[in-house]
């Protein structure tokens, strides 16, 4: 593993141990020509995927852009980090595990709003924003509307 600090070709992995969800393995590394150390995680990889977006465009799966998406979403909300672990490690679980090389960028969408909608209902309506696009402030507030709508029931 390449050191972050100094580009150096080698280091030594000093503890290794599996995250609170047990979907990746964390290794504390150190830089055997700086002695920096670092962290990296592991994640199990059961198939590529290629990610099908708007006009046909065909990108690779990119985990972090799911996780800064979530982010955005969830900004200053009380959601715990391992919660919100939890939901992308389970997003990508079922894309690698649906037997699909190639996913719509809106079933990804989708997977999302499901998942916030679970966990926090105003990052789910954050992101609903943006990925229904909102245009008006009344498109907000019938998609808030039904939100609350749906809480009662």
């Amino acid at each position: 593993m390449r050191c972050p600090f100094c580009s150096h070709e080698d280091s030594q992995v000093k503890d290794s141990r599996p995250t609170e969800d047990g979907s990746a393995i964390r290794r504390r590394r150190q830089c055997e020509d700086c002695g920096a150390r670092f962290t990296t995680f592991e994640r199990i990889q059961l198939r590529e995927l290629i990610v099908v977006k708007s006009e046909n465009r065909r990108e690779p799966f990119d985990r972090s852009k799911l996780e800064r998406s979530v982010a955005v979403a969830l900004r200053k909300r009380p959601v715990p980090q391992e919660r919100t672990d939890k939901l992308l490690s389970s997003i990508q679980r079922q894309l690698e595990t649906s037997g699909e090389s190639e996913v719509l960028s809106s079933t990804i969408g989708e997977m999302v709003m499901n998942g916030l909608k679970a966990l926090d209902p105003v990052a789910y309506i954050r992101f609903a924003s943006v990925y229904k696009d909102f245009r008006e402030a009344k498109d907000f507030e019938d998609f808030a509307g039904a939100v609350s709508e749906a809480a009662k029931e």
